[in-house]
């Protein structure tokens, strides 16, 4: 009776991987871990969006794997993220976090991710786990995760204004504006999310600065926070209603 031989792993079962870190030692282990694993195929760059585009073009990254060391809703990290996202949104993208909070959780899934994941929580192994899973669509998030994500789906705040009339003051599109600067976007982070020139932002301030009787983004950020109001969640930053 002869020995059954093992085919070697079909293509399609491979999955092409990028690293992006900053921290080329940091990147250099990680990548060789995964190199050891039959089913990744990996390639990897620095954190720089220029690199991780060119280098997602070049090798046909499936999925990828990026270690944020500021992941802040207004850091350069979770602008990347935003960045590469709407480049490219049907690249499932895992974020590397050392820790994270109820505002990290939200904005890395507001940003594009389709699972975070700490190594201070869980084992290499579950990462390869992680990575398959969001290959085949899913999301790779814990209990508490999930927990935060469905408070703030169905609790968005609201930040629609109405003079004494009872009728609106800002359109659709000025108030996801009005959202991503009291969230703390820069105009050009704005411009991104929203698929806008940084002008065009800064003329849709212009005439929000002006409805609302203001002269800052200060006082805009101010102005949102003490005029917002929780609403079903039937508007997300980055969708394109009607502009003004």
């Amino acid at each position: 009776m002869r020995n059954k031989v093992k085919s070697p792993r079909r293509q399609s079962e491979i999955i092409r991987l990028l690293v992006a870190d900053s921290n080329q030692m940091q990147s250099q282990l990680l990548v060789n871990a995964l190199r050891r694993r039959p089913e990744f195929e990996v390639a990897s760059c620095p954190m720089e969006i220029e690199a991780v585009l060119e280098t997602v073009t070049s090798a046909r990254v499936q999925v990828a794997i990026l270690n944020l060391d500021h992941p802040r809703a207004s850091s350069p990290d979770m602008a990347l993220v935003r960045r590469f996202h709407i480049a490219h949104p049907e690249i499932p993208k895992i974020l590397l976090l050392d820790s994270y909070d109820h505002e990290i959780v939200v904005s890395s899934f507001r940003s594009g991710a389709k699972g975070i994941f700490c190594f201070s929580d869980y084992p290499f192994r579950l990462l390869c786990k992680c990575i398959r899973c969001v290959h085949n669509g899913q999301i790779w998030a814990n209990a508490e995760q999930l927990q935060q994500l469905v408070q703030e789906v169905t609790q968005v705040p609201s930040l629609r204004t109405v003079n004494a009339m009872g009728l609106k003051l800002l359109t659709p599109r000025e108030e996801q504006v009005v959202a991503l600067v009291a969230d703390g976007l820069s105009n050009r982070e704005a411009a991104r999310e929203l698929s806008l020139s940084e002008n065009t932002v800064k003329k849709y301030l212009f005439h929000i600065f002006d409805k609302l009787g203001i002269s800052s983004r200060v006082e805009l950020v101010l102005f949102a926070v003490s005029h917002g109001e929780p609403r079903a969640a039937e508007w997300v930053a980055g969708q394109q209603p009607n502009a003004f």
